[in-house]
């Protein structure tokens, strides 16, 4: 399976550990992340009309110092699945999304007629996060997710999406289900148990394959057996 994401840091946190998931559990799987910090859907339209090679390449969870655009990543194999996503800021003002995220998807539609387009629903900050109070619209982590997850239900809807990849609702169920600390910064994923959990919805989602069991343990920071199975208990709740 080749998956290419159309993302920023978010897609990155997803895709750090997922080649090496897939493999340990005996699944090819090729993954390429194209990298912009903080890229919102709008300025990836803006990159495909004016073809700018504004993205980082990375390759399979590491980075390569490639840089290229939207159109030569797509030129550059015959993808099986391509993900989409709103920067995490706007993520749940779907305001946002229209009318870019239907024309990268017209476009990515154009070069890849056979991949199958699935939306990357991302997650929401933590409580205390000083983003979450810049953001002045929600009170807490629960009001920003369920934005989230309205917002993403119009944009697959939008664009016949294939799918949704739900890390936002497995993020928020691994809190509820009491792991210290699924952050690293307040937004982004923490490097162990959060790019955990995420490897493992991109990995039940695209694969269909129980997870339940699952040993894999190639991480940045370590994971304790009590993580594993609460990010595990969290994934299989919501894919």
């Amino acid at each position: 399976m080749k998956i290419l994401s159309i993302g920023n840091s978010f897609s990155q946190d997803a895709q750090r550990y997922l080649h090496g998931l897939a493999k340990h559990n005996g699944e090819e799987m090729k993954t390429v992340n194209l990298y912009v910090p903080g890229c919102p859907l709008r300025s990836h339209y803006i990159n495909v009309l004016e073809n700018n090679a504004a993205y980082d390449f990375e390759f399979n969870g590491v980075a390569t110092g490639l840089k290229v655009s939207i159109s030569q990543a797509l030129a550059s194999d015959d993808w099986d699945v391509i993900t989409l996503q709103q920067a995490s800021f706007y993520s749940g003002r779907y305001e946002t999304y229209s009318p870019y995220i239907e024309e990268v998807a017209k476009f990515v539609r154009k070069y890849c007629p056979h991949a199958k387009i699935w939306i990357h629903q991302t997650w929401a900050y933590e409580n205390e996060s000083q983003l979450l109070k810049n953001l002045q619209i929600f009170e807490r982590s629960e009001d920003m997710l369920a934005a989230i997850c309205d917002s993403y239900a119009k944009a697959a809807k939008a664009i016949d999406a294939y799918g949704t990849i739900p890390c936002g609702k497995a993020m928020m169920k691994a809190t509820e289900l009491g792991i210290e600390k699924i952050h690293r910064d307040t937004f982004h994923a923490s490097l162990g148990a959060g790019r955990y959990l995420l490897a493992l919805c991109w990995y039940k989602a695209f694969t269909g394959k129980d997870i339940s069991n699952d040993t894999f343990n190639e991480f940045d920071v370590p994971v304790t057996e009590e993580e594993r199975q609460i990010v595990i208990k969290a994934v299989n709740s919501v894919v």
